[in-house]
């Protein structure tokens, strides 16, 4: 055979190396359409290029790729190579502090690209908004990923004033371009969530312990609902509706969760939730409307309490 058939065939035994976690060899050298033996040298190539691939021996005897020492060569498909790119282009906007490492990654993939997919990928302009704040350092990400994977009880400084903190890591989670770590705080006996950016690991871990179940039913629901102000529920603590007098298109863009419904060509209604009533009250007076409050009642009070308030704020 010649070099380039040879290295084809080298490329598609390790596209099925890779699909796959065991190969039985009599399977390899039926869908490679080449004898046991050459299977055997191929592999043995494929060795000799940094891939770890493990033989088991036998009648029924095959091949395993594994993890090796170092990162060798990889092979995808174009959907992968696509989705690599894209998840790359997006990791400016994680918080992670893996901005320079990301897009010299991309870089280096769009580099060696078919056109076909460099077509494909420089077709897909997109931008990702939301509010991204201090990055983490990697090195923080990665000593409290582990002390999760552990169960190790973790120690920390935490803020600008160094309050010494002991938890129980329960997951890292990211939201709005910050991570943050989910944790029973040991010493306030109670669910927390604490900024990564703020956090200062300290050293050695603490003992080992027995991971706690969440008062809620996955790690989502449980960062949303404290995020929203609630406990355990993933919903709006605060939740009323107004009538705007603007038209359903017009607020429906900046409804976020909210829910619009259309009541004619000026006029809709809004309902939409927030962690307080005056908060609440506050958000419906970004839509510069005349408005009327449906309910419910605590809604009513918080617009009178919030006119007051500002009234008051002119007057002074």
């Amino acid at each position: 055979m010649t070099s380039a058939t040879t290295t084809e065939r080298l490329l598609r035994l390790l596209s099925l190396l890779q699909s796959r976690r065991d190969w039985p060899g009599t399977v390899l050298a039926d869908r490679l359409e080449i004898s046991d033996r050459t299977v055997r040298r191929d592999v043995d190539r494929l060795r000799e290029l940094g891939y770890s691939i493990h033989a088991t021996m036998g009648p029924d005897g095959g091949y395993r790729l594994e993890a090796g020492s170092e990162l060798p060569p990889l092979l995808f498909d174009d959907d992968q190579v696509i989705a690599l790119a894209i998840a790359l282009q997006s990791a400016t906007a994680t918080g992670a502090g893996i901005e320079e490492g990301a897009l010299r990654a991309l870089t280096t993939v769009r580099q060696v690209m078919p056109s076909r997919l460099r077509h494909r990928l420089d077709a897909m302009r997109f931008a990702t908004v939301g509010s991204t704040g201090p990055s983490a350092s990697t090195d923080v990400l990665l000593a409290l990923s582990v002390a999760v994977r552990a169960a190790d009880v973790l120690r920390f400084d935490y803020g600008d004033d160094d309050a010494r903190r002991r938890v129980e890591p329960h997951h890292l989670v990211t939201a709005q371009g910050r991570w943050y770590l989910v944790a029973w705080d040991l010493d306030r006996h109670d669910w927390r969530i604490f900024r990564a950016d703020r956090i200062t690991p300290r050293t050695p871990p603490g003992a080992r312990f027995t991971p706690r179940e969440l008062p809620a039913a996955s790690v989502r629901e449980f960062a949303s609902s404290r995020f929203k102000g609630a406990d355990g529920v993933d919903a709006w603590p605060c939740r009323g509706t107004v009538i705007l007098a603007l038209p359903a298109s017009a607020v429906a863009p900046f409804a976020s969760d909210g829910i619009v419904e259309d009541l004619g060509p000026q006029r809709c209604s809004l309902e939409i939730g927030s962690w307080s009533w005056s908060a609440l009250a506050a958000s419906f007076g970004r839509f510069d409307a005349e408005m009327k409050v449906v309910g419910p009642p605590q809604l009513a009070t918080a617009f009178a309490e919030l006119s007051a308030r500002l009234a008051a704020a002119i007057e002074s």
